[in-house]
């Protein structure tokens, strides 16, 4: 079943792409140059450098000092914590991504990368801020005041999924196997050099094909959309991020609607971004925790910024 709507998916777009061959570049470009100017300098040093770290076999002792830290307070191991603070740093997908790296590593149980998810996959404060704040609501309103709202919402988030679905301390690094230290003996320097680059850049290649895709099904939608251009918006803009906010930003809704939309979109990431986690977990972790979380956290945002008079 699945494989006959990938098809008919895209024979879709290939038809679209044909019919429409100046629509599909715009498309196209859009895409490609959101994954040039904007994931390719930003994303890929960190996957470099994580490679690298995990590789190495010295993360867990960077962060080991710290461990009881992060046991009480977020119910982590420090390998665990890595996620987290790499995640909230660096945006959608890198908290995803090094879950997936640590667990398939030996580094954390499969049980403590899912709880992950449901915490550590957020817009990164660099985005809120530059992006979000600066470009989309104009500076309007102080950038602390949505970060703060989003970082409220994830904490909400983690103590959910901490004390009501992986019930507390179960998530201790306990039953994690070790790590394979000769290996990291064997592997030179070149060697780990090597492997982390060319990881880095299969990683970000694959990331920049679903921004691809999607910016073109996004574009598909928007031309076929057979009712007003003020619902087109509402429809489309949770396809893809950037685009949707920028969307949002041009429509003619009020400001409250509008401010209201693009801080409950960058809590919800948008389906491309989905995908994108989905592609880097590699079914070693399953992807229901993180839909999850971003459902309960979007409607936590939203209820958040009705209640406030920030907007």
């Amino acid at each position: 079943m699945k494989s006959k709507i990938l098809t008919l998916f895209s024979i879709c777009l290939l038809f679209f792409l044909l019919l429409h061959p100046d629509e599909g570049l715009l498309g196209a470009r859009d895409g490609l140059t959101l994954w040039l100017n904007v994931m390719l300098p930003t994303l890929l040093p960190f996957l470099i450098f994580t490679g690298i770290l995990l590789k190495s076999g010295n993360l867990t002792k960077l962060l080991n000092p710290f461990s009881l830290l992060w046991k009480k307070c977020f119910g982590l191991s420090p390998a665990g914590a890595y996620v987290l603070i790499l995640g909230f740093l660096c945006g959608y997908p890198m908290g995803a991504k090094i879950a997936h790296d640590l667990y398939i590593n030996d580094q954390i149980s499969k049980k403590e990368g899912e709880y992950l998810l449901s915490f550590s996959c957020n817009a990164s404060p660099a985005f809120v801020v530059s992006y979000l704040t600066g470009s989309i609501l104009q500076n309007r309103i102080h950038p602390m005041q949505i970060v703060l709202i989003l970082l409220t919402a994830d904490l909400f988030c983690m103590l959910f999924f901490r004390f009501l679905i992986y019930h507390g301390n179960t998530l201790t690094p306990a039953k994690v196997k070790s790590i394979k230290k000769e290996t990291y003996q064997q592997d030179s320097t070149g060697v780990i050099l090597d492997v982390s680059i060319m990881n880095g850049f299969e990683t970000i290649t694959r990331l920049g094909g679903y921004i691809l895709i999607f910016s073109l099904v996004f574009t598909c939608i928007r031309h076929y959309w057979p009712f007003s251009e003020q619902t087109s918006i509402l429809f489309t803009s949770p396809i893809e991020l950037t685009t949707g906010l920028q969307q949002i930003a041009h429509s003619r809704y009020s400001w409250r609607f509008r401010c209201i939309s693009s801080i409950t979109l960058t809590a919800f990431g948008g389906l491309c971004v989905m995908f994108q986690t989905k592609s880097v977990l590699e079914n070693r972790l399953s992807l229901f925790p993180y839909v999850t979380s971003k459902c309960l956290n979007t409607s936590l945002v939203f209820l958040f910024l009705v209640l406030s008079d920030i907007v």
